[in-house]
Parts: C-alpha cells; structure tokens; sequence
C-alpha cells in the first residue's frame, strides 16, 4: 500500500484548505543610528537597518524582522509576498520550503536568506498569536529561564566607555557573562587587542564570564597566540578567531586552543552547520534565526547540534530567539546585542528584562507570539523604506 487507507481513497492535505489564511505581507526599513560609531574586527557602522515584517490574518498581525541592507525588503515584496498569501497560517514550515525552493536561481544564501527568515519568524509569531499563546507554550517549553550574555565592547570603545557598558551589564543588571569585541583592523592591533580583554578582566572581576569576538580578523596562528593571552585572563568564548567559511582553520585553532571556539551565525541553511559540525570546528555551534531561515531552521539547527553533542547559542536578535530557545534543551545562552537591544526595545513595547542574567519569554502578561507590539510612532519615524 501506498498510505494509510481511508476507505479506498487516497487523500491529500491541501494546507491553505485548513484554517485561518495569510492575508497580507508587508515589508519595511527601518535605520537607527548608534549611540556612538562601532567596529568590529572586520567592519566599521554608525547606523543599523532593521527590516520588518507584518503578516495579517482577519484582525491579526504577526511581527517578524532582519538586520540587513534595505535591498531585504525589496526580496520580501517581489518574491516571497506572494508565495505566503493565501496559504495556511498555520503551515509555516510548508511557506519556508516554499520560499526556500522558490529562490533557488536567485541565490539563497545572504540577502534572500534574511529576508526567508523574517517572513518565517513573522509567521511564527502570527500563528502563535491565532491561537493566543505565547510562542514558547505553542513550541513547548524545555526550560523556563534563557540565559543570556552582554555583548558589545566594540574596538572603537575608549577604556572608559568599555569599562562603563561592562560594569552596567554586571553590577546594574547583575549579568555574570560578558564579551567584548577584538580582532581591530583585521588583526593589525594585536597588542590593543590583549590591553582592552585585560581591562575587560579587571572591570568585570574573576567571578564573571568573559569572551571574545574576532569576527574572523585573525590567521589561523595569530588566533593560537592571542588564545594564549585570552586563556590567562579566563576568557572562556573564542568567537570567529578566523572567518567562518574557513571551517578547517577553525577546526585546526580549536584543537590548538583552551577557549571554547564557536562560529555559524554566518550559515544561511541546515548544511552551513553541518559542515561546521563536521568538520569538528566548534565546541558550541551559534545560529542566527533572523539570517538561517528564521525559527523554522534555527529549531533544526538546534536538533542537529543536540544530535552531535553540542550546544547551541543564539545570535544576537534576543527577542525573536527568546521563545524558540526556551524550547530547546541543548541551549548555552543568547547574546544580548547592545546595538539589536536599543533598536528592540525602542520599536517595541513590553519587551523583555535580562535582570539577573536570564529572560522569560512568555511572562509578559502572558501575551500572544512573541509578546511584542510595534511602536507605531517610533516605526514610523525610524522608517526609510
């Protein structure tokens, strides 16, 4: 036989048969300066674009976003809007693979990964809030707390103004894991590099985590020599010593280096963190929903870490991964992203408190999805396409 009978009939779920229907997708662009310029290893920015999504059925709208180029959006409306209307609001996987198979010719990874992503993690949320719940009861709760880690620390920070966000995550939020970023002009401030994470260690005390973020501005070797100095001042988190497409660099630093090496907030489907898995490059796999396909995938990468002994970290975005990493047992923490952080919480109301170093998504009142809701006016005035 072919399938289960059903008296001498084979029938087929049509998924936009079932339930309430995708009405609408909208796409905007929204660009928050800095509070002061920021760097990283690889990149210098003094203004961040959000690109946001609204997906409606009947008098519900689902709120769904990306970091990205303005160009995002423009994906959203001229391919992706008409794959979701009409289809269920309750099939979001069946609207990801339909994107994601949709977009083969035009190049999925980048780009058009962020914008699959934002339409999917809108759905979610859409979905969640049909059925009022708040998203983490619809996925299933695994844990109750999320922790999370501050993270900024950027290479343009003078030592005060490092020493103020660090002493702000730990002694005001009371947040015992922190990182900086290192890796200046591409690996050419070495010795900056080494002063700045010793002065983090000084400003944050040794009952405090703290980590690092090269965003692949190192070679290979230079990640093994500034690992020696990073293991002497207690750093435990390695992030991107070398460039995440350089899986067999990163597997060679990790073998080489006592710091817990993590990269993937780079993979853009499942068979980016496969291979990195694979390939033995991490000891702690990250995933980023807003850029890998939205919480669809980023539950699969969690699953495929878990399968391999690892444990996942979500990337930045804390309040779209908040929910759907309570539902994961294999979770390390969340990267409470000072830049993603300013944007959320002035788009967003009611958004959530990392007070003594974890959330609890699905507390805030016990409102629906994600548990946010725009700022119409902040919308509209951060608006610019």
């Amino acid at each position: 036989m072919n399938g289960p009978s059903t008296g001498g009939r084979r029938t087929e779920r049509t998924p936009a048969a079932d339930g309430p229907r995708v009405e609408a997708v909208e796409a905007t662009v929204h660009t928050v300066p800095t509070d002061v310029p920021e760097a990283d290893g690889t990149l210098a920015w003094d203004a961040t674009t959000l690109v946001l999504v609204r997906v409606r059925s009947g008098a519900v709208t689902g709120l769904g976003w990306t970091y990205g180029a303005p160009a995002v959006a423009q994906v959203v409306r001229e391919q992706l809007a008409g794959l979701v209307r009409g289809g269920s609001a309750w099939d979001v996987p069946a609207a990801n693979e339909a994107m994601s198979r949709a977009v083969r010719n035009s190049g999925r990874p980048g780009l058009i990964a962020c914008a699959i992503s934002a339409v999917d993690i809108a759905l979610w949320d859409l979905k969640a809030r049909l059925l009022e719940l708040p998203l983490v009861s619809l996925l299933g709760a695994a844990r109750e707390d999320v922790p999370v880690y501050g993270s900024g620390g950027f290479t343009r920070y003078g030592r005060e103004q490092q020493d103020s966000q660090l002493r702000s995550w730990v002694e005001e939020s009371g947040i015992p894991r922190v990182k900086i970023k290192i890796g200046e002009s591409r690996g050419a401030a070495e010795e900056r590099d080494r002063a700045r994470v010793t002065r983090a260690r000084a400003s944050v005390g040794a009952g405090t985590e703290l980590y690092a973020d090269a965003n692949g501005a190192y070679s290979r070797k230079q990640s093994v020599r500034v690992a020696a100095h990073l293991d002497a001042e207690g750093v435990t988190w390695f992030e991107e010593p070398v460039s995440s497409d350089d899986t067999d660099g990163l597997a060679q630093v990790r073998a080489a280096v006592a710091p817990d090496v993590a990269a993937g907030e780079y993979g853009w489907t499942t068979h980016s963190f496969r291979q990195l898995i694979e390939a033995g490059a991490v000891d702690c796999l990250q995933a980023d929903a807003t850029r890998c396909g939205g919480i669809t995938v980023w539950l699969r990468a969690a699953a495929l870490a878990e399968a391999n002994g690892l444990e996942i970290s979500g990337h930045c975005a804390p309040h779209v991964h908040a929910h759907a990493a309570a539902s994961v047992p294999n979770l390390r923490h969340l990267e409470w992203f000072h830049d993603h952080v300013r944007i959320e919480e002035q788009l967003f109301g009611d958004t959530l408190d990392p007070g003594g170093g974890t959330l609890r998504p699905g507390e805030q009142g016990g409102a629906p999805g994600l548990g946010l809701e725009l700022r119409a006016y902040e919308a509209r005035r951060s608006r610019t396409g």
